[in-house]
């Protein structure tokens, strides 16, 4: 089996470890990336710590240098600046002997006299000097090893001190507390793990989101191409239906005409009601192929300026007939002036057919008025009738598709709920408005609206 017929296979499987392998990856970097600004934030606050250690260490040099060959005086300017300043933990000032170092001055004076034997101090006096956190190192006195309470918050300088000669003669050493800093520190690096934490939090959750949206897209390209095998088949069908519909017209239309011999009234009686059956099936069919045509956009529309009047007039001629057999008058109103507006003339009559056979047949008694008129630039024309109206609710969902208003007084009415549907496009094809304004039990007025493309007076 092809690598890619496995996929399609199981393309459901592959989308689900794909989610899951996208949520760990972008967690796993973010993480790292996270630890990785974490791990350099507090690596230059050690360099920072350690610079300011080693600068801190140099002052206090100059500063004790100069009292060096006094020790009482030197070991009163020690407690003097132990008292001062609370971050100095301890100073001493060592004299070097062979490997190890005598406190000569020290902060604490039960210190004083006192052997030490501290590699760091090896290190210091064989340098420029070192500065580095306390707990790193372990250091003896008289041969015990010393533990600090606070060496996890302390910070050890030592630095040689030159005499006059340019020689080193002692080693000063201090221990610097930096618990303020770290403490700092400290609540930066877990707020930072916090925040860490929402942000993971909130990218799984966007992350979870955004897989349903992956299958919703999946889902929206499934039911578009459902839609599009829809309206395929819908086109294909209607133009297969609209053959043998218009046959069986013709059939029963000759058969009603005598073509084939006289029927008597029981047969004609079956074939008026084949044929108005019929009749309905092929506005059906129109009606789909209309529907199938808008919405594939294969529907053509050639507008170009026509004048109005006579093809209103036409109209009304055809559907007279109609409105008579239920007794109702259809009258006409003209607007005084010749005007030109671009429509598409079958469009532009299919729509008036529609408008005036949905008044006539909602229509129980009184009249239809059709008007034109040029209103606000516009050439409006206008079908009202006397007929039941729809309430509120009901003219709201008028456009929509297969939309019928249902009650007592509609149900014996047919139709396919597509005419209004279809009779929107068309009019907003050629630039053109409708509107509705109905009241229940009262009629209902329908009014279109297309821009005038020339005016020219009688």
């Amino acid at each position: 089996m092809k690598i890619k017929d496995l996929f399609i296979k199981n393309k459901e499987i592959f989308q689900l470890i794909y989610g899951v392998f996208s949520i760990i990856l972008i967690i796993v970097l973010i993480t790292l990336n996270a630890w990785f600004i974490i791990s350099r934030y507090n690596k230059s606050i050690e360099l920072s710590l350690q610079q300011m250690a080693m600068n801190t260490g140099r002052t206090m040099e100059v500063l004790l240098k100069e009292d060096l060959d006094n020790k009482e005086k030197l070991q009163n300017k020690i407690e003097t600046l132990i008292k001062r300043e609370s971050d100095f933990k301890k100073i001493e000032i060592l004299a070097p002997r062979q490997e190890n170092f005598n406190i000569i001055a020290s902060s604490k004076k039960e210190n004083l006299g006192k052997t030490i034997n501290f590699p760091l101090y090896n290190i210091a006096w064989a340098s420029e000097g070192v500065a580095s956190r306390f707990q790193l190192y372990a250091r003896e006195e008289n041969g015990q090893k010393l533990v600090d309470d606070d060496r996890n918050s302390s910070w050890l300088v030592a630095i040689p001190i030159t005499g006059k000669t340019g020689e080193k003669e002692f080693l000063l050493t201090m221990k610097i507390s930096s618990a303020k800093i770290d403490e700092y520190t400290k609540n930066n690096y877990f707020s930072s793990l916090i925040f860490l934490i929402f942000v993971l939090l909130a990218v799984i959750l966007f992350l979870s989101v955004a897989v349903r949206l992956w299958d919703y897209a999946l889902l929206y390209k499934k039911i578009k191409e459902l839609d599009s095998m829809k309206d395929d088949f819908i086109s294909m069908a209607s133009h297969e239906l609209r053959a043998p519909v218009t046959g069986i017209k013709g059939y029963v239309a000759m058969m009603l005409d005598g073509s084939f011999g006289q029927i008597n009234d029981k047969l004609k009686n079956v074939l008026n009601i084949i044929k108005g059956s019929t009749e309905r099936l092929a506005l059906l069919v129109e009606d789909l192929l209309n529907v199938s045509r808008i919405e594939q956009g294969r529907i053509k529309i050639e507008s170009r300026p026509q004048k109005i009047d006579p093809i209103i007039t036409e109209i009304i001629a055809e559907m007279r007939g109609q409105a008579e057999d239920k007794g109702l008058s259809l009258i006409y109103t003209p607007d005084r002036k010749e005007l030109l507006i671009n429509i598409d003339r079958d469009r532009f009559k299919q729509i008036l057919i529609n408008l005036i056979s949905n008044a006539i047949k909602y229509t129980e008694h009184g009249e239809i008025k059709i008007f034109a008129k040029e209103k606000d630039g516009n050439m409006e024309i206008g079908v009202k009738d006397t007929g039941i109206g729809m309430s509120a609710e009901e003219r709201a969902r008028l456009f929509e598709k297969f939309y019928r208003v249902k009650n007592e007084k509609t149900k014996d009415v047919t139709g396919t709920g597509l005419g209004l549907w279809i009779t929107k496009q068309l009019i907003e094809k050629m630039s053109g408005k409708i509107s509705v304004d109905s009241i229940k039990g009262t009629g209902t007025q329908v009014a279109i609206q297309f821009p005038i493309a020339k005016k020219t007076k009688f």
